[in-house]
C-alpha cells in the first residue's frame, strides 16, 4: 500500500459511491481517484469494487478494507490530538547537557525557546562526560558512537571536520597542497579537556607530528584565532561554514580529510520522557542537520 493518500482516495470513493464525488471531496480528478484505487487493488491482489455502467459497489474485500481503513484514520486523528496536547503540556524545567561546541548551536536553542516559552531551559555546557542519570539531565547532545546501554538516542547526522584558514594567512604563507605541507604552517590544535592530549586531525595520509602553534580545550578560541589570520585549524562544519560562505575562511585539503563524527540526542532509557523533553528532541532533530 503506497500511502495514506491512496487509502483516503479509496475511503472517499466507497463512502460517496463514485470516483467523481470522491475527487470533488479531495480536490482531485475522477481519473486520479480511479488510478489510486486501481493501484491499491493491484497492491492487495483483490477487487475492491464491483463496477458497471450505472453504479459502483464494494466487494466483500472492499467492505473489510473500508472498516479497517476507518480505524486507521481514527488512530491518525487521535495521534494528531495527542501531539497537540503534548505541545500544550510542554512546560516546566528542562535540563540539557551539551558540549562546549554546543554554544555554536544557540540559534537553534533560541528558536526552540521562542516556540516553547513555557519551558524553562537549564543549559549545562561542558566537555566532561556527564552522567545523565546521576545528575538528573533530561537530554544531552553527544558526539561519537553509542557506549552507554542505559541511554536512548536519536541520531542527528554525522559530519566531517574541515581544515580552514583565512585568505590573508594563506596569501602570506602559501596554501598547503598535501598534508605533509602542514609541517611548515602554524597549526591551531584542540586538546581534550583536562589533558595535554591533542585531538588528531583525520588526514590521509596521516601526519603524526603536526606542529602546535596554539592549543585550546574549546573550539571557540580556535575559531577566533583562525579568523584572525593566526594559522590553520581543524573544526566542525557548523563552526566554520558561515565564515566560509562569507569569504572569511577557506577550506583546504578537503580531498585528504577522512572519517566522520556522529551527533545524537540521548536521554535515560529508564526515565519516562516528559512532554517538554519530547518537544525538545523533536524540534532539535528538525532544526539541526549535520549530514
Amino acid at each position: 500500500m503506497e500511502n495514506l493518500g491512496t487509502l483516503a482516495a479509496f475511503v472517499q470513493a466507497a463512502e460517496s459511491g463514485s470516483f467523481s464525488a470522491a475527487g470533488q471531496r479531495l480536490g482531485l480528478s475522477s481519473s486520479a481517484i480511479g488510478k489510486a484505487v486501481g493501484r491499491l487493488e493491484e497492491d492487495l491482489g483483490v477487487r475492491l469494487f464491483q463496477r458497471d455502467t450505472r453504479r459502483m459497489s464494494l466487494t466483500e474485500e472492499g467492505r473489510l478494507l473500508l472498516d479497517r481503513a476507518r480505524r486507521i484514520f481514527e488512530e491518525v486523528d487521535g495521534a494528531r490530538s495527542d501531539l497537540a496536547r503534548t505541545s500544550a503540556d510542554a512546560k516546566g524545567r528542562l535540563r540539557v547537557s551539551m558540549p562546549l561546541v554546543g554554544m555554536l548551536l544557540m540559534p537553534a536553542i533560541e528558536a526552540f525557546w521562542t516556540a516553547y516559552p513555557n519551558i524553562e531551559l537549564d543549559l549545562d555546557f561542558s566537555d566532561r562526560l556527564v552522567d545523565l542519570i546521576e545528575e538528573r539531565i533530561d537530554v544531552a547532545l553527544r558526539s561519537g558512537t553509542p557506549g552507554d546501554s542505559r541511554l536512548m538516542r536519536r541520531k542527528l547526522g554525522s559530519f566531517r571536520l574541515k581544515l580552514v584558514a583565512s585568505p590573508d594567512y594563506l596569501e602570506r604563507n602559501g596554501t598547503p597542497s598535501s598534508p605533509a605541507d602542514l609541517a611548515g604552517h602554524s597549526c591551531l590544535r584542540q586538546r581534550f579537556v583536562g589533558s595535554q592530549t591533542l585531538h588528531a586531525w583525520p588526514l590521509q595520509p596521516d601526519v603524526p607530528d603536526l606542529p602546535v602553534a596554539i592549543s585550546a580545550s574549546a573550539i571557540e578560541p580556535l575559531l577566533h584565532l583562525v579568523r584572525a589570520d593566526k594559522g590553520i585549524a581543524c573544526l566542525p562544519p557548523f563552526a566554520v561554514d558561515p565564515a566560509i560562505a562569507a569569504g572569511e575562511l577557506r577550506q583546504i585539503l578537503s580531498d585528504h580529510m577522512t572519517g566522520g563524527t556522529e551527533m545524537a540526542l540521548v536521554w535515560p532509557t529508564a526515565r519516562q520522557l516528559s512532554p517538554r523533553a519530547r518537544a525538545f528532541i523533536d524540534f532539535m532533530a528538525q532544526a539541526i542537520r549535520f549530514d
